[in-house]
């Protein structure tokens, strides 16, 4: 059984709260090991603000050590699970871009972006230059914006359409930022990852 994507709790775990999301999309409930969210909840919520642990959010670090962790989770075989992380140029929106194509061969990504802030989210889908996103920040008639497409219809999948525009500035509601600061994380289910064996007419 699949659950809802949730939402964050407190102004802070957005991090944590896009990772459980990634696992939610990809896995059944009954495949996600306690181990998983202890982890995840463990290593993430690593900043201080004001001189109090995880009121500045997750770092990079924190989120380079979880997706490396989540690999080698993959690759003893408890999950099949695959994740690598992206920073700089490495991360942008386009058509052939590695987050685009992540999503086509049915990953997600968990991406930094600015939103009141630095902010991290889920990415789900993409379709004609548009990304299907979930905010984990919960507001009940989205954010304010002619560019960006609000719905609470699709709980386990997505509540944003975002144009690749709007990632693509280094300001603004989506923007990733400046490309030295950029960062997300591939996530995928080995089974359902589309690879060239797997789905020929991908390539075509």
């Amino acid at each position: 059984m699949k659950n809802p994507l949730r939402y964050q709790i407190s102004e802070y775990d957005c991090g944590p709260t896009s990772l459980l999301n990634a696992l939610s999309f990809l896995f059944q409930r009954e495949e996600i090991s306690p181990e998983l969210i202890r982890n995840i909840m463990l290593y993430s919520l690593d900043c201080y603000g004001s001189g109090v642990l995880g009121k500045s959010g997750t770092s990079r670090m924190a989120m380079t050590f979880l997706s490396n962790w989540l690999d080698g989770v993959g690759k003893t075989g408890i999950l099949p699970i695959a994740s690598r992380h992206l920073s700089g140029r490495e991360v942008w929106m386009e058509s052939h871009s590695l987050i685009v194509d992540a999503l086509h061969r049915n990953g997600v990504a968990v991406v930094r972006l600015y939103f009141e802030g630095e902010h991290y989210v889920l990415l789900t889908g993409e379709k004609d230059g548009r990304i299907y996103m979930f905010d984990p920040y919960y507001l009940p008639d989205g954010p304010v914006s002619d560019e960006v497409e609000s719905t609470l219809e699709y709980p386990f999948r997505y509540n944003r359409i975002v144009p690749f525009s709007c990632f693509n500035r280094e300001e603004g509601l989506y923007a990733l930022g400046s490309e030295a600061d950029r960062e997300a994380v591939l996530v995928f289910d080995q089974r359902t990852r589309l690879t060239e064996e797997k789905d020929i007419e991908y390539f075509i």
